[in-house]
C-alpha cells in the first residue's frame, strides 16, 4: 500500500506537474466563493482540531464502562502500530497529492472533518468506555500535536482512525484510488482489532457516522463545488 502511494506521489512531483498544481490553485483562489470556503473551512477545522488535546486529556480522567467484546476475545493482541500508521499516512499522502490537483477534494475533506470531529466529541462524551482488555499502546509521534504528549486510551466510540480512512475513501475520485482506499480501510480496521485499541462497535459505527457527515457536507457545498467530475490529470 505504501509503495503504491509513494509511486503515485513521485509520479506527480515533476516540474510540469507542479506547474499544473500552481495554475489549478491560482484559478480556484480567483473564485471568490471557493476562496471563502478554503479560508473559512480551514480556520474552523484548525480551531476544532487544536481543541483535541484538551478534550482528550479530560476524558482520560473519567471512569468508563468495560465492554465484553467476543470478537476481541478471539483475537490475540499484538503490536502492529508500524503497519497501521504506514497505511494511514500513505493514504493521507495520496489524498494530499489528489487534492493538490483538484482543490475541491481539499475543500470537501476540510469541511466534512468539522462535523466528524464534533460528532466524535459528542459520542465520546456520552459513551464513556474503558480501554479494551489486552490493549497494545498505539503511539504515533506525527499525531501527538492532536492528542497531546500523553498516551490516550479512552477516545473509543467512534474510531477516529477509521473515520479518517473512511473520509479519505469518500473524497477520492478515481476508481483505482477508491479501491485502494477501501482495501486500506478494511486493513486498518482489522489491525486495530489485532492491536486491541478499539472495541468492534467503535470500528463498525465509524463509517456510517462519517458517511452521514460527508453527505450533509456535500449537500451544503455541492452547489458551488464540481466534485462529481472524476479526477483528471
Amino acid at each position: 500500500m505504501a509503495i503504491i502511494t509513494f509511486a503515485v506521489a513521485k509520479k506527480w512531483c515533476t516540474p510540469m506537474s507542479l506547474s499544473v498544481v500552481k495554475s489549478t490553485w491560482k484559478e480556484t483562489w480567483s473564485e471568490a466563493v471557493k476562496r471563502q470556503q478554503i479560508i473559512i473551512g480551514t480556520t474552523i477545522m484548525m480551531s476544532v482540531v487544536f481543541t483535541m488535546p484538551l478534550f482528550f486529556t479530560h476524558i482520560e480522567k473519567r471512569q468508563g464502562t468495560l465492554i465484553k467484546d467476543p470478537v476481541l476475545a478471539g483475537i490475540p493482541p499484538h503490536d502492529v502500530s508500524l503497519l497501521i500508521f504506514a497505511i494511514i499516512w500513505s493514504m493521507i499522502l495520496l489524498i494530499i497529492v489528489r487534492a493538490a490537483y483538484k482543490p475541491s477534494i481539499y475543500i470537501i475533506y476540510c469541511w466534512a472533518l468539522i462535523p466528524i470531529t464534533l460528532a466524535r466529541f459528542i459520542a465520546i462524551s456520552i459513551v464513556p468506555l474503558e480501554p479494551p482488555i489486552g490493549l497494545q499502546p498505539l503511539i504515533d509521534p506525527l499525531t501527538g500535536i492532536f492528542y497531546g504528549q500523553h498516551f490516550i486510551t479512552k477516545d473509543l466510540f467512534f474510531s477516529g482512525h477509521i473515520a479518517t480512512m473512511t473520509l479519505i475513501f469518500l473524497c477520492l475520485r478515481k476508481k483505482t484510488d477508491r479501491i485502494i482506499g477501501f482495501i486500506a480501510t478494511i486493513a486498518v480496521a482489522f489491525l486495530l482489532l489485532v492491536q486491541h485499541i478499539h472495541y468492534t462497535i467503535d470500528i463498525l459505527a465509524s463509517p456510517g457516522i462519517v458517511y452521514i457527515c460527508y453527505r450533509l457536507t456535500r449537500r451544503f457545498l455541492d452547489k458551488e463545488l464540481d466534485i462529481t467530475v472524476p479526477f483528471k490529470r
